[in-house]
């Protein structure tokens, strides 16, 4: 008989095992079929992974049990290094940004028709002497004439309209109607609704003084009428440059090698080239003028954004010698959320003059600061107001450009971020190039930021800015 070595032996011994943990395993497996539990062996040395039974696998799975299984977009790590920072560029971010397929960016913006106007010159009441029935219209003039059109109703504030008598006044404001037009001098002629009664003549228009809002209400049409004045509205066609943004990092192979008292590697160099970018590019989308301008040694043209603080279509100016009140807060609302097709939640963020001002304020029933929120990744305190909502965030960029008693009232549904070129990071090897002994690792993003609906947001700044 011939004779088996021992290696045999254990090779044999090896594969019956195997037999016999197959079988186990497939006995196993029938065993929570019948059941509906799920077992697994798991041998000595192993780690346990999680088996999912009676669902498909999805990413809201493997976000639960395995984090670090799907690799996350790089937007998302810059998101999360120091975002207080950088308000702008986070919330950008956030949202994501829409693919450019150049470095010119057109787009376009529309507002609503103007819904107001302020008078300009007064209108005087005639004495009882003088009054005869043409008093019954007035030529007024706005300072923006297309606010209003032929049958459009307008009521006046501060004025008081008066009783169907005509001389005992009412709780009501002054109502007027568009009888007619000139569009070369921008005059409005009204007639009176609820006007007064000099000397036996009916519904006479009272003295209106410059400064008056006058509010544009809805259209009234005749039982004849078929047509009625045009309204168009047609988008605006912006452009903006997409502006290329670098930083470059660089470690010496000694650096590298060399024993250090603290834990400071590449990637730590890293995070601190990514936060001084970002704080940068949060500067640029902010303030940044948009140019092309050449570059002599270099003998290129280099495109420069233009930042969101120009493009922003409202201003409200504040007494800089004087404390706010309830009052400025009311009417900076006032202004931010009116006459514009913006939403009712909008974000202010500030230099720390402004947020200063802010806090020293009395908190009143109608314009609270009490509530704190977390959104895209940033801590925000509620302004909370009739009109709206603001998310108030102070920021470091505003001091730092010396506009610390200004900011800035966005409404993030309307801002958007144009990317080129996406953030992406790349290394270079500098070693077998010949150039130096380093690691070396750049990161580049070429991209802008443009508003749309500009009358949605609004500027902040003291009156002697």
């Amino acid at each position: 008989m011939q004779k088996i070595s021992v290696s045999k032996i254990r090779i044999i011994s090896i594969a019956a095992l195997s037999l016999l943990l197959l079988f186990v395993l497939l006995w196993l497996s029938g065993c929570s079929e019948a059941s509906g539990a799920l077992f697994a062996v798991v041998l000595p040395g192993m780690t346990a992974g999680k088996t999912v039974s009676g669902e498909p696998l999805t990413t809201a799975l493997v976000e639960e049990y395995s984090p670090s299984l799907l690799q996350s977009e790089i937007d998302e790590r810059i998101t999360k290094i120091r975002p207080m920072s950088t308000p702008i560029d986070q919330i950008s971010r956030y949202k994501g940004a829409r693919k450019s397929g150049s470095m010119v960016v057109d787009y376009y913006s529309v507002d609503l028709r103007p819904t107001e106007a302020v008078i300009t010159s007064s209108y005087v009441e005639p004495d009882e002497s003088s009054v005869t029935n043409s008093h019954t219209r007035a030529l007024l003039s706005p300072n923006n004439s297309d606010a209003f059109e032929v049958s459009d109703t307008i009521m006046v504030q501060g004025v008081k309209g008066y009783e169907s008598d005509g001389t005992t006044q009412s709780k009501a404001n002054l109502v007027l109607y568009v009888v007619g037009k000139d569009v070369e001098t921008g005059k409005v002629l009204v007639s009176a609704v609820n006007g007064k009664n000099i000397g036996g003549v009916a519904n006479c228009v009272p003295t209106i003084y410059p400064g008056m809002r006058l509010m544009r209400m809805g259209r009234a049409a005749t039982e004849l009428d078929v047509q009625t004045a045009q309204f168009e509205t047609l988008p605006i066609k912006e452009q903006n440059y997409c502006q290329i943004f670098k930083m470059q990092i660089e470690q010496s192979t000694f650096m590298k090698l060399a024993n250090k008292e603290v834990e400071w590697d590449f990637s730590d160099q890293e995070e601190a080239a990514i936060y001084d970018m970002r704080l940068g590019m949060e500067k640029t989308f902010l303030f940044g003028i948009k140019q092309k301008i050449y570059d002599p040694v270099k003998k290129e043209n280099v495109s420069l954004t233009g930042g969101i603080w120009w493009q922003a279509g409202k201003q409200f100016e504040y007494d800089a010698d004087a404390d706010w009140n309830h009052s400025t807060l009311v009417d900076m609302m006032q202004k931010c959320f009116t006459g514009n097709a913006g939403n009712k939640r909008k974000v202010l963020i500030a230099g720390s003059d402004l947020i200063g001002r802010l806090n020293k304020m009395e908190v009143y029933k109608t314009s609270s600061s009490d509530n704190t929120m977390v959104k895209w990744g940033l801590d925000f305190n509620e302004l909370t107001s009739k009109f709206g909502k603001l998310y108030v965030l102070h920021s470091e960029v505003f001091d730092a450009c010396m506009k610390s008693d200004c900011g800035l009232i966005f409404d993030p549904e309307y801002i958007q971020k144009w990317s080129h070129v996406p953030f992406a990071s790349q290394m270079l090897d500098l070693k077998k190039a010949g150039i130096r002994n380093t690691d070396a690792l750049v990161l580049t993003e070429a991209s802008c930021m443009t508003l749309r609906y500009p009358n949605a947001h609004m500027r902040i700044v003291p009156n002697n800015a």
